[in-house]
């Protein structure tokens, strides 16, 4: 059985008055949280959760208590926000054996999340017509992760990097890299330094993934849930 960790601390600042009382995990999509409909999605084969909570952070623990739909969830706080490494890195005392990595907003699909554990290292990337964020994967001609770039925008046919991994605790063994020109520790930019250690396989998205990044995004995934 698996751990999944779920980063969710953040401000989400890009939502504008949406989150000004709310953290954005907690934004709901139909009739349920971002938060709620990541974990109904989840493989039979996750047991447990970890949620790093951090940005009024004391809701998402008054919802979803010790307990939702039969799996235990435990919390850990990452008290300075200093990005998705640090985050991640509040929960490595819980994390002996591989697990799952899950950003706290984006909706993905069981399907994918199934097809990342079959494999003992493994990212989640989506294939678009056109990058406008996030970061680029580019991978060897045997499938596993070459480098993620980040800043590069405007890329046709590019594969995005979701934010969804399979890890295993040896992560902890690499120093986090702090993301240029920011206080902020970035886990992709991280995650690059085990690459000469360990093949990373690169699992493309067959599913729904629904990134969360502005309100135009809630109403989008509202259209494509209502209708899926």
């Amino acid at each position: 059985m698996w751990k999944a960790v779920i980063l969710a601390a953040g401000y989400g600042n890009r939502m504008g008055d949406l989150t000004k009382s709310t953290p954005k995990p907690l934004l709901r999509v139909l009739d349920k949280t971002l938060l709620e409909h990541k974990l109904d999605r989840l493989p039979d084969s996750v047991s447990e959760v970890v949620i790093v909570v951090g940005y009024h952070g004391d809701q998402i623990v008054e919802l979803l208590g010790k307990n939702y739909a039969g799996r235990k969830i435990s919390y850990v706080w990452q008290k300075e926000l200093l990005g998705t490494a640090d985050c991640l890195w509040q929960a490595k005392d819980l994390l002996n054996e591989k697990f799952l990595v899950m950003m706290g907003d984006d909706i993905y699909s069981k399907e994918d999340t199934e097809n990342c554990l079959k494999y003992d290292w493994s990212i989640l990337v989506k294939k678009v017509g056109f990058l406008r964020a996030g970061g680029r994967a580019i991978f060897n001609d045997d499938g596993t992760l070459k480098n993620i770039v980040e800043g590069e925008h405007n890329v046709a046919d590019a594969y995005v990097n979701t934010g969804l991994y399979v890890l295993g605790p040896e992560i902890f063994s690499y120093p986090m890299v702090q993301i240029p020109g920011k206080k902020e520790f970035g886990l992709p930019q991280t995650l690059l330094q085990a690459l000469n250690d360990i093949e990373i396989k690169v699992v493309e998205s067959r599913g729904q993934w629904l990134q969360i990044t502005s309100p135009e995004d809630l109403k989008l995934a509202e259209e494509v849930l209502k209708n899926r």
